[in-house]
């Protein structure tokens, strides 16, 4: 079931919190040899804050549209008095003193917290890599790497151990594993969602979000979550829309845009056709299909990559020059070249990152609403073929990102949506990326896409 269909089915008193809560603790024990999705399982605070629930709900108190549902987050997120490893032996004992603000909104919501679920190290490589608990693996074959950072959040979701789990975004670290897994994920418009309580990589390019079973699910979620937290001065104070309200609305006339260029090379085949099929489906629903020229996003890729490394170095300084040994190599080559990069680099960085974000928008989606794009070039990679690729330093670790970086780098909304398989028979999924603050729209387009296939149909056995 999904998070909506088991948050109604709560409240009906069809089924308890307890109930449900018990159902995802024994999958996660069944699962954790295999997939190892959790770091940490919170099973005694969990199980208490169900049984809180069902009796508030007999009280006829209903906390929010999460009442009683159990969901999970990256471990990058801190609670108050809980151990938050970052994924990384430098701070596998960390205790935080205050709670991640999307976390306290969640409870506030209703939603039971599990615990937190596995991260590359220091939420810092695309492939899931760990050095204190081994990587996470992915449901539908467990050779296949789930990507990274948010790993454990793409895997607990995948494999139906969770109903949600909260990831961040610096370059598609949501919607990465949400592609190779096969569900949904969200990098929210820059200055949504609150990041305070979040261990950071990049200020300038960090996204929270979630990752969901279903779009009705993810929007939801972003529903809880959204919105101006006094604790972080970058989220913006605008008025939250009713995401959840809008997945409904035809999709009739809306101008999805396919870039011309960039976006739709490298692809394998079978990811070309599979991504292809989707614009169909788009198109048979009633949007317009348009082919649109965009300002090239490769620098965009390039510089992304220099804002990540030089603030994600910034953060690491000290780690990197006392504790190197501590990471995981390809986490830490990745941070200490960004020692290595020059001001006048990181500084050119950001001025032509302003001026594309005033560029972009006003060039591309005055002649489209949305642009449509792969999330991968190819099959899920293997964890053999990741190995030989860091052994050879060869070119996957940022290939398998170039089309999600972009998005970071513009601040724009990007919605990853599984819809279909490879020829291996691994997930496929295509990217909604819209102006400023339009995850009405992209909700609305994902979920007509949902509801008319059925890429949710499955979940896989441990």
């Amino acid at each position: 079931m999904s998070l909506t269909e088991i948050a109604r089915g709560i409240q009906d008193r069809h089924f308890s919190s307890v109930e449900v809560t018990e159902a995802c603790l024994r999958r996660i024990e069944a699962s954790q040899d295999t997939w190892n999705a959790f770091l940490h399982v919170e099973a005694e605070s969990a199980m208490d804050a169900a049984r809180d629930a069902d009796a508030a709900l007999a009280r006829a108190c209903v906390r929010g549209p999460l009442h009683g549902v159990p969901v999970a987050h990256k471990d990058v997120y801190y609670r108050a008095g809980r151990v938050a490893t970052c994924g990384s032996r430098i701070r596998r004992s960390f205790v935080p003193d205050h709670t991640a603000s999307v976390l306290s909104r969640l409870d506030g919501a209703g939603a039971i917290d599990l615990g937190g679920v596995n991260t590359s190290d220091s939420g810092c490589n695309p492939f899931g890599l760990n050095v204190l608990a081994g990587r996470a693996r992915n449901p539908w074959s467990p050779d296949r790497i789930t990507g990274g950072s948010s790993s454990g959040s793409g895997a607990a979701v995948a494999g139906g151990l969770v109903f949600a789990s909260l990831g961040t975004d610096s370059g598609g670290s949501i919607r990465l594993p949400a592609a190779m897994c096969g569900v949904v994920g969200l990098k929210p418009t820059e200055g949504l969602v609150s990041r305070h309580g979040i261990m950071p990589l990049s200020q300038t390019l960090d996204s929270a979000g979630p990752l969901t079973r279903t779009v009705a699910d993810c929007a939801t979620v972003t529903g809880v979550v959204a919105g101006h937290d006094p604790l972080d001065s970058t989220t913006r104070d605008n008025s939250v829309p009713d995401f959840a309200g809008a997945i409904e609305n035809p999709v009739a006339g809306i101008r999805v845009g396919v870039p011309t260029q960039y976006y739709w090379e490298k692809l394998s085949d079978d990811v070309r056709t599979v991504v292809e099929e989707s614009l169909t489906v788009l198109k048979d629903e009633g949007a317009e299909i348009i082919e649109v020229s965009v300002p090239d996003p490769a620098p965009m890729d390039a510089l992304a990559n220099v804002i990540i490394f030089a603030e994600g170095a910034r953060v690491h300084e000290e780690w990197l020059r006392t504790r190197r040994a501590d990471y995981t190599p390809v986490t830490g080559n990745a941070l200490a070249f960004g020692l290595t990069l020059p001001a006048t680099r990181y500084i050119e960085a950001l001025e032509r990152r302003r001026i594309a974000m005033a560029a972009f928008p006003e060039l591309v989606y005055s002649r489209v609403d949305v642009l449509h794009t792969p999330v991968l070039p190819g099959p899920v990679p293997t964890i053999a073929e990741v190995e030989i690729h860091l052994q050879e330093a060869g070119p996957l670790p940022l290939e398998l990102a170039r089309n999600t970086k972009p998005a970071n780098f513009l601040g724009l909304p990007a919605l990853a949506v599984p819809c279909g398989r490879t020829d291996d028979g691994m997930p496929v999924s295509f990217q909604l990326i819209g102006p400023a603050f339009s995850e009405p729209l992209l909700f609305n387009l994902g979920h007509v896409y949902q509801k008319a296939t059925n890429h949710v149909a499955r979940i896989p056995e441990p």
